[in-house]
């Protein structure tokens, strides 16, 4: 899409702080962020919304929900758990969807929050 700014990140015509990339998705840093670790995983296919995908897009969401953890891992806000069985740290992930869910750029994106209690004020 030709004023899509995600579309314009995946060209490389603007920069960004990429922490992943394979043939189907890109990973980078929120240049406004929400939480300490604030990450945004989209497809390089364009897709507008959660509500525009099909069962084609199946593999493509698996995709981006199975990258949340490793990237989680990555970035020091996974799931620890201690010796005494004891669960710390955490993440949440989250995708907007449409004007009433808060959705702000029309390109498919998941949020990866972590760090000190992110989720306070983000629609827990």
């Amino acid at each position: 899409m030709d004023n899509c700014i995600f579309c314009k990140i995946v060209a490389k015509q603007i920069p960004a702080s990429v922490v992943y990339e394979d043939d189907d998705l890109l990973a980078f840093k929120d240049i406004n962020p929400a939480a300490p670790v604030h990450l945004l995983v989209i497809p390089k296919q364009h897709v507008a919304t959660l509500s525009d995908c099909t069962e084609e897009h199946t593999a493509m969401l698996g995709k981006m929900l199975a990258l949340a953890p490793k990237l989680a891992a990555e970035h020091g806000i996974n799931v620890k758990t201690g010796a005494d069985g004891q669960r710390s740290g955490g993440f949440k992930t989250l995708i907007n969807s449409g004007p009433d869910g808060g959705q702000e750029v029309y390109h498919l994106h998941l949020h990866v929050y972590g760090g000190a209690r992110p989720w306070r004020g983000l629609g827990t």
